[in-house]
Parts: structure tokens; C-alpha cells; sequence
């Protein structure tokens, strides 16, 4: 069996009938999971093991866990800082600090393949223009070379662990205010004005990024349609004109940022047409078993699953002998990231 382009998710701690139903069918791929889906260590472990066991090639498995605001499991886990923290030392130390991102990225990853997860969708990359509330410290600085330099390191630091990292979202959501989970949000800006959020790509996919999450965001200068189904911006900048060669998710389409451009079907097949390789639909159970009747089993693009299979986790933490030493000294410190850096003073200071 094949995976399929559509990620969803599950209700609890464990899988129930139906969740076995539904993600036996093959128009399914991937499952991303929630801090509902999570108690303790123990039992996250099992669910990924009952998820993988369900069908081969086993089904993917994600999660948003950057750190900060946005890490689904908590108590067990290490507590990882905000981003925007690192930035900050980037100010101050930018070695110190391109290795402290790195230590990050690593300990985030290896902490969750060692209880069977897959991959987390991080990077986030949007510049810290300092206007959007769902981005906020999400964002590790307002440079644009800054940020690409900060992901680079921390996509190495996951990459070291057996990760794929997934850069998001693109093309960037740091300018606008309103929130895509609850609005539309509108960029009025040329395409060449946004240089410098596609800056951070452009080094990263140098550096052979895996993956991208592209935005619900309205770009219409460029295109009528947000990010996540514009052929324009898909085919035409991301993988045209960028080069990019991994897989594409589209943004969770139940999002209210993607509502106004159809139903669940037709917001699936503009997702598809503009070069999304995976297809979130998440909290609407109603909504997935609809799709699961309507779209077509036989449609899947084999392209697609070729791009899907490469985000499987490598190996599984801890995979070497010192690895228990070395995420002690990874928290300690990340630590330091609640001392104030030093003040340095110039001359004319």
C-alpha cells in the first residue's frame, strides 16, 4: 500500500476503531498528533508504535513542537525556549548563538524519535516584523540573513538526530496581522518587495531542506489565491524559481484562512493542482471521511509519496553511548538562555 496525500489526526491517548479504519485507507499518509493525543512518555511510545503498525510502508508521524508557545507534549519532555531567544544572543554572540540553534534542533528531535515520531514542522522562518500575534517569538529575528543562518543550524542540529525539518510558511506569514487558524490574512506586498522573508529559503534549500508548509496567506499582487493553492506561487516561485525539490504540505485546510476558496474537496484539489504533496485536515472528523468518499484513491502521485517517504525518521534516540551526556549538557544549555547576555560597550557607547 502506498501513503496516501492526506494527513490527519486522532482523538485520544489510544486508537479507537474507527481511527483504525481510517487510517488503513490509502488515500491516508500521515498522522499528525496533539497534546490530547498525549499522557506520558510511556504511552506516546505506543501510540506511535500502533500507528506505524497498522499498514506497510508505515504511516508517518508529526508534530508541532518548536518550542516556546508552540510544543504539544510538555511534562516529560524537555521545555524548549522560544526561538526568538536565540535571536536575541544572535544580537550579541552569533556564533554562540548559530550553536545554541543547533543544540535546540538536536534535542528537540532526538527527544521525540525516541518515542517514534517522525517529524516535527520546524523551522518556522516568517521574519519578526513585529505585527503578527500568531507568529510573535516564533520568529527568531527581523534579518532575513539572521533567520536563514539561525534555521540552517538548527536544521542541521535535527538532521544529526534522525529529522527532517520543515520550514513554514512559506512564503512568510511575519507581516500580517491577522491569524490564519480564525482569518484571511492579506499581504499587499509586490513580490519583490518579499525578498527578504524568501531569503531564509533560498539558504536553506541550499542546504537541502526536506520539506515546506506553505501559508494560508493572500499575496495579491502576485496571485488571488493564498500560498497553499497557488500554482503560481508552488510551482511557479517554490519549486521554479527557488529550486526546491522536497515535499510541500499545504497549511491544516480546515483553517479559516483557506475557507473562502470552496468546500473541503475543492480546497483539496487546488492544494493538489498547485503542488502540494500532503494535504492536513485536522480536528473535523466529519470532514475527512467525506473526503476519504470523494477524492480518488487513484489519483495519488506517485512523485508525491516518493517526497513523503524521505521525512521517515532515521534511526531512534538514544542511539549512541554518550547520548544520555549529551542532552544533559544540551539543557543545561539551553539554560543559558535565561541569563541576559553581556553588555558590550563601544567606543561611542
Amino acid at each position: 500500500m502506498s501513503l496516501g496525500p492526506l494527513m490527519v489526526d486522532i482523538a485520544g491517548t489510544e486508537l479507537s476503531a474507527e481511527d483504525r479504519t481510517v487510517l488503513r485507507h490509502p488515500l491516508v499518509g500521515s498522522v499528525i498528533l496533539f497534546s490530547r493525543n498525549y499522557r506520558d512518555r510511556a504511552q506516546l511510545a505506543a501510540l506511535t508504535a500502533s500507528i506505524r503498525g497498522l499498514r506497510s510502508p508505515a504511516l508517518l508521524v508529526a508534530v508541532d513542537h518548536e518550542g516556546g508557545r508552540v510544543q504539544r507534549f510538555r511534562e516529560g519532555f524537555t521545555r524548549l525556549p522560544a526561538v526568538r531567544t536565540i535571536g536575541r544572543r544572535y544580537d550579541a554572540d552569533p556564533r554562540g548563538a548559530l550553536g545554541l540553534a543547533q543544540t535546540a534542533g538536536w534535542l528537540m528531535a532526538a527527544e521525540l524519535r525516541s518515542v517514534g515520531v517522525d517529524f516535527s514542522f520546524a523551522p518556522c522562518v516568517d521574519l519578526d516584523f513585529g505585527v503578527s500575534e500568531i507568529i510573535g517569538d516564533r520568529a527568531w529575528h527581523r534579518d532575513a540573513d539572521a533567520v536563514g543562518a539561525l534555521a540552517v543550524a538548527y536544521m542541521a542540529g535535527m538532521r544529526e538526530a534522525g529529522m527532517a525539518a520543515t520550514a513554514k510558511h512559506f512564503p512568510g506569514h511575519g507581516a500580517v496581522t491577522a491569524d490564519s487558524h480564525v482569518a484571511l490574512p492579506v499581504d499587499r506586498r509586490s513580490l519583490a518587495d518579499l525578498e527578504p522573508d524568501l531569503r531564509p529559503y533560498r539558504v536553506l534549500i541550499a542546504n537541502l531542506l526536506p520539506a515546506v508548509m506553505a501559508a494560508h496567506v493572500v499575496f495579491p499582487q502576485v496571485d488571488a489565491l493564498p500560498a497553499s493553492l497557488s500554482q503560481r506561487w508552488l510551482k511557479g516561485v517554490l519549486r521554479g524559481e527557488l529550486g526546491f525539490h522536497g515535499c510541500v504540505f499545504a497549511d491544516d485546510l480546515t483553517m479559516a484562512g483557506a475557507a473562502a476558496f470552496g468546500d473541503l474537496t475543492e480546497r483539496a484539489r487546488l492544494a493538489g493542482l498547485a503542488g502540494c504533496d500532503v494535504l492536513p485536515v485536522c480536528n473535523d472528523r466529519a470532514a475527512v471521511l467525506s473526503l476519504l468518499e470523494r477524492l480518488d484513491p487513484d489519483a495519488i502521485n506517485p512523485a508525491s509519496q516518493a517526497r513523503l517517504v524521505h521525512l521517515r525518521g532515521r534511526g531512534s534516540w538514544p542511539a549512541q553511548p554518550d547520548d544520555d551526556v549529551r542532552q544533559a549538557a544540551a539543557i543545561a544549555r539551553l539554560a543559558e538562555l535565561n541569563v541576559p547576555p553581556p553588555l558590550v560597550l563601544t567606543e561611542d557607547d
